[in-house]
Order: C-alpha cells, then structure tokens, then sequence
C-alpha cells in the first residue's frame, strides 16, 4: 500500500490505526530515519521522505516487498506504484489530504 500526501497529513496515522485495527499491538512509529520498521512479523512500514525513490531501491528494499505481509510505504509515488505492477506484486496508492475541519480524507488513487 502506497500512501501518499502532504507532510502531517495522516500517513503515519493511518498506518498506526491500521495496524491496530488488525490486532497487532506494536507501539507503531514512523521510520523516517530508519526506513523501515516491522510489527508482528506481518507489517512493513517503510518511510522514504528523506532519502527517496532512488535511496530506497539501491538499498535492496524492493524484495521486502516479497515477504508474505503488508507492506505500507509512506511517500510512495506512481513510479513506484508501476515498478510494483510491473514485477506482479499487487499494490493500491491512497492519497491521504486533511479537510479543513482537520479531518483525514482518503481517495484510493490506483488498485
């Protein structure tokens, strides 16, 4: 799942209630720095805001997205989207915005 959308917007957020949601009860916190966090054998977060597209590839990360979970990836873009499609691994893209009572918005952008 690529999620996408402006800084403080929700991304983390959604990923955390997410998680809850399906019974893990990780302490859940964006891996900006780190990359990439895992929760209950079964979640992959990853973050790739500050060292992008091209950090996150070199590193080997895209065959993570082989290992049996799912996989969350704040600031994802269409080109990773497509590289995901294109290799077979089955993606969706959420574009995550805040109205302006504060509330998160969420529109399903690929499937």
């Amino acid at each position: 799942m690529i999620l996408e959308g402006d800084l403080a917007t929700g991304k983390t957020t959604l990923v955390k209630e997410y998680i809850a949601y399906k019974g893990c009860e990780s302490k859940v916190s964006s891996p900006t720095f780190s990359i990439q966090n895992c929760y209950c054998d079964t979640f992959f977060h990853y973050d790739i805001y500050n060292h992008g597209l091209e950090h996150f590839l070199s590193l080997g990360l895209l065959e993570e997205f082989e290992k049996s979970g799912i996989h969350l990836v704040e600031w994802g873009n269409d080109e990773l989207f497509e590289l995901n499609k294109s290799i077979g691994i089955e993606v969706m893209s959420i574009k995550i915005s805040k109205t302006a009572n504060n509330q998160h918005q969420y529109e399903i952008v690929h499937a």
